[in-house]
């Protein structure tokens, strides 16, 4: 399983130029997460994550839930103030912002890469 640490990379997806991607791989990056923010430039990377919640979030978010081969397990849209349901699979979690995630193409099935943060 990929190791990262916190800084920042690339999602790479098929068919599309790579998504800048900010990678949250300690415990306070992930608990951070997109807290805070007015909107997020290309995705979050949390790293290890099964689950996400939206509280206290200013915005919707598309969230991304990937195996350990950062195959795609389910896409979902979260408004503020959601509880994500655990994936018993999932590894890590991509969040970008509503509707990104469909532009680009990522659904259930999708296998994504991650560069940087090494």
């Amino acid at each position: 399983m990929p190791r990262w640490r916190d800084g920042t990379g690339l999602l790479l997806l098929p068919d599309l130029p790579p998504v800048p991607l900010e990678i949250a791989s300690s415990y306070r990056a992930r608990t951070r997460g997109l807290l805070g923010r007015d909107g997020v430039e290309g995705a979050l990377l949390l790293t290890p994550a099964s689950s996400v919640h939206t509280f206290r979030m200013r915005f919707a978010i598309d969230v991304a839930y990937l195996d350990r081969e950062l195959r795609v397990l389910a896409v979902r849209t979260m408004v503020p103030g959601r509880l994500g349901l655990p994936r018993v699979r999932g590894r890590h979690v991509v969040e970008a912002s509503a509707g990104a995630l469909e532009r680009w193409g990522v659904r259930v099935g999708v296998r994504v890469g991650v560069t940087g943060g090494g």
